[in-house]
């Protein structure tokens, strides 16, 4: 079968790509998610829950800034420059990965307090949800489109000139 290079990288140097570019990343953002959804309904701002949550937004962040700095001149650079696309959902797939950086970077420097000063706590809280709710969204993606066969969407005429 042949494989987006997104779930290429998930299997190769089994578990440790597993673990290094999907099972941290997106158990940091689980984790983030589901004390967020305490810390709003209980309405407490303040305390050792925020604290926890704050640190996991910090160290999501920079960590994951560090897999981006890391993948795309190793990866995606070297993929678009020789035309080594396999369609283009294996361009979704690490586009859409590569792109949690959107998220957690701003979510790191929010809680670092290096943006969103001026917000009120409130204003906070709900770009901190948005942030942490966008990269949910843009991971689960890349995983959808990560598991595509690129060879179905090839067989259905979907190759739009790129390299099988």
């Amino acid at each position: 079968m042949n494989m987006t290079h997104y779930m290429s990288l998930l299997m190769d140097n089994q578990p440790w790509n597993l673990i290094i570019f999907m099972a941290i990343p997106v158990i940091f953002a689980e984790t983030i998610t589901v004390t967020e959804f305490f810390i709003l309904f209980n309405k407490n701002v303040k305390g050792s829950l925020r604290a926890f949550n704050r640190i996991c937004s910090i160290l999501a962040g920079l960590y994951f800034t560090g897999v981006f700095l890391y993948l795309f001149p190793t990866a995606f650079v070297p993929l678009t420059v020789n035309g080594e696309w396999h369609t283009w959902v294996d361009v979704v797939a690490v586009g859409f990965y590569l792109s949690g950086v959107l998220f957690l970077l701003p979510l790191a420097l929010l809680d670092l307090g290096l943006i969103g000063r001026k917000r009120s706590e409130e204003d906070k809280l709900k770009l901190h949800f948005v942030l942490v709710s966008g990269f949910l969204v843009v991971a689960h993606i890349a995983m959808i489109f990560g598991m595509v066969n690129p060879e179905i969407v090839s067989s259905m005429g979907g190759m739009n000139g790129m390299n099988h």
